[in-house]
């Protein structure tokens, strides 16, 4: 019964959409404009490391709202603090978290590293090409959307938000890898020895909150200093949330690049084990657990899609351009099969 359910399952994995050819989702790509289009150069190109990122310079930049679901409350913050069902243990789980969060940085609970680089970068096919080093290249490996949409809507691809190395244009791309998990062990080690599941859960949620607080004041400055193609931008905490400025930052693992693998691409070059201690794992996640690890696109029509399904030539396709064997490609792909592997 068990199989059977499964096989249902994956029967309906199309979810009704059609799949289009590869050759034909490609032609469907993004189009940058290359033509007209200026790529900004980095105004501090290469490799950069921040050692001790001051806890209190990213407090306003938390996102509150993926804290309170974390507790399945479910509302956008502040208005779920105000909540006729929930507004009363939001309040309260929201006093314990500001002290908490006091303490954390007064005592230097945990300490907060990030790495970045932005390097000369351009897309040959659904791969990006990316110069780490003079005379080194590193190769991103990416996937293309393949459903049957109406004309105006592309098939997206990450590879189509850089220049492809046919036009002669000089691209880049950035990578990063942060984390504010550094020193917690102990502080949960304690909490839970004594049996306090909420001030141990409490504590890693904190953390998380401050990781990806530092995902979104490092890409800030990234656009602003350090890649330097946003140089006036002034957005409040909202904006910021809600994404308005220019440019992304995907996460392998994440719908618009879903394969989890590359991850060891991007720490590799950025060296990020040895350069801020995060370490990646056999399944590939990151230790400490409250660490956010990515790429920056720079080009203004770059936006957040799902890849989705895909089709058994696009995980052969993706198989060779990696250098794997299919079976592997198949198992690191496996929410994406839009077939059953044999």
């Amino acid at each position: 019964a068990d199989y059977a359910e499964i096989r249902k399952r994956h029967s309906n994995r199309g979810d009704g959409k059609r799949l289009v050819p590869l050759e034909k989702a490609r032609a469907q790509r993004f189009e940058g404009g290359w033509s007209t289009y200026i790529p900004p150069v980095p105004a501090q190109p290469g490799v950069h490391v921040i050692d001790d990122y001051p806890l209190d310079e990213l407090v306003p930049y938390i996102d509150w709202t993926p804290f309170f679901n974390t507790w399945e409350l479910a509302g956008r913050y502040p208005a779920i603090l105000d909540d006729a069902i929930v507004g009363a243990q939001a309040r309260e789980l929201f006093r314990d978290a500001k002290a908490m969060l006091r303490t954390m940085i007064t005592e230097r609970w945990v300490s907060a590293r990030a790495v970045f680089g932005l390097w000369p970068a351009n897309s040959i096919g659904d791969d990006v090409e990316v110069e780490t080093s003079a005379g080194t290249t590193t190769r991103l490996h990416f996937l293309r959307q393949q459903v049957d949409k109406p004309v105006e809507r592309p098939d997206f691809c990450l590879a189509d938000f850089i220049a492809p190395k046919d036009t002669g244009l000089r691209d880049g791309i950035g990578a990063f890898a942060v984390t504010a998990g550094l020193g917690i062990e102990p502080h949960v080690a304690r909490f839970e020895a004594a049996h306090d599941d909420y001030n141990a859960i409490l504590l890693k949620a904190l953390a998380d909150r401050l990781a990806e607080a530092l995902a979104e004041r490092l890409h800030e400055r990234v656009r602003r200093e350090f890649w330097g193609y946003a140089p006036d931008e002034a957005l409040d905490n909202e904006a910021l949330v809600t994404e308005r400025y220019r440019g992304i930052r995907p996460a392998p693992g994440y719908p618009a690049c879903p394969e989890h693998s590359e991850k060891a691409t991007l720490f590799a070059m950025l060296d990020a084990t040895s350069t801020i201690g995060i370490e990646l794992t056999e399944s590939f996640a990151m230790y400490p657990a409250a660490s956010v690890s990515g790429y920056y696109f720079a080009h203004p029509g770059s936006q957040y899609f799902v890849v989705g399904r895909i089709s058994k030539e696009q995980v052969t396709d993706y198989a060779r351009r990696k250098g794997v064997e299919l079976t592997q490609a198949e198992r690191w792909l496996a929410p994406n099969l839009d077939y059953d592997p044999e």
